[in-house]
């Protein structure tokens, strides 16, 4: 792989081992077809997971990726770790806990949106504490990719979260990644505002949607500027806005790519999917608008299924439309 930014001041420096996502993955019940719960026939088992949806984009991408979490020995988790292998990601970070479940969730599509209810509280992967810094599967990471979500699991995902963000950049061993990826129902304490805007400014690489930015900071950040102004700290900040475009500010340089034309079935996973295909892209040496440009195509496969995972444009598509003309990249990839 090539380099990462690591500080506005020293630059980039190698990334040598694989992007090592953390974080909890659950069963997934889905209605087939999609309807409301309360009415649904059948429920299909998928696996849906920030971390691993990341990890899994990036194995797409041919990027080394490694998911590191535990799960349940119960019939789900051989199930995600089945899954999450096939895919090409290395899962021997992933411990089993012959003592607590493996998390699950339920999706209840409706005519405003799909609903989630979750199942995780004394899941596996709620137990994870900062002594997984010792796990080789950590140590040696070329990069570690984090999310808001995990901290909000329990006192233990929390610390191990800050654990992993205290170094100073200079002093980490690897530039640490970090979707701020707020979900509001697991943060029950009203803390989320507060933990997530710490644990955002200490990343190396910070990402953050316009909308949940405002949800959680106030409706005064207007926009990208606003929101680089609250989090001057990170070397590369990218902040999504929606359908419309994202900005990646790079040091004192600020790229922006709008967003092309999708056809959209579930919004669910896109934000993993953007997050893995601009750091694919940084990681291939591709340039900030370019790395802006192969987040959204990735975040594209996500909103065309109704699951989290969904399939790229092979390769000589997504190198005509990283290409493309302005115009041409509007119609949509």
């Amino acid at each position: 792989m090539t380099a990462i930014h690591t500080s506005r001041e020293t630059g980039r420096r190698p990334v040598t081992g694989p992007v090592t996502c953390i974080g909890e993955t659950m069963a997934a019940l889905i209605p087939e077809p999609a309807a409301p719960l309360d009415g649904a026939g059948l429920l299909e088992i998928r696996i849906a997971g920030a971390e691993s949806n990341v990890a899994m984009y990036l194995a797409d991408h041919g990027v080394p990726a490694r998911w590191v979490s535990a799960l349940g020995d119960d019939p789900f988790g051989h199930r995600i770790r089945a899954e999450v292998a096939a895919s090409g990601v290395d899962i021997s970070g992933v411990r089993t806990d012959p003592h607590r479940p493996t998390g699950l969730l339920v999706k209840d599509p409706g005519t405003e949106g799909t609903r989630v209810h979750y199942y995780r509280r004394g899941s596996a992967a709620s137990a994870l504490t900062p002594d997984l810094l010792d796990d080789n599967a950590v140590r040696s990471a070329g990069l570690i990719h984090l999310s808001g979500i995990t901290p909000a699991l329990s006192a233990g995902c929390r610390d191990l979260v800050t654990a992993l963000l205290e170094p100073d950049i200079a002093e980490r061993p690897c530039p640490v990644s970090f979707d701020v990826n707020h979900r509001a129902a697991l943060w029950a304490d009203g803390a989320a505002a507060t933990v997530l805007l710490g644990l955002a400014r200490r990343a190396d690489i910070t990402f953050v949607g316009l909308d949940e930015a405002q949800a959680l900071w106030g409706d005064g950040l207007a926009d990208a500027f606003a929101v680089r102004d609250l989090l001057p700290q990170p070397p590369i900040l990218v902040v999504k806005d929606g359908a419309r475009a994202a900005t990646a500010f790079d040091g004192l340089r600020v790229h922006t790519a709008p967003a092309p034309r999708v056809e959209v079935i579930e919004p669910v996973g896109a934000g993993d999917a953007f997050a893995a295909g601009f750091l694919a892209g940084l990681l291939r040496g591709e340039e900030p608008v370019r790395a802006l440009r192969l987040g959204h195509l990735t975040a594209g496969a996500a909103l065309r299924v109704t699951g989290d995972h969904g399939p790229l444009p092979d390769r000589a598509r997504l190198a005509e439309l990283l290409d493309a003309a302005p115009e041409k990249w509007a119609e949509g990839g």
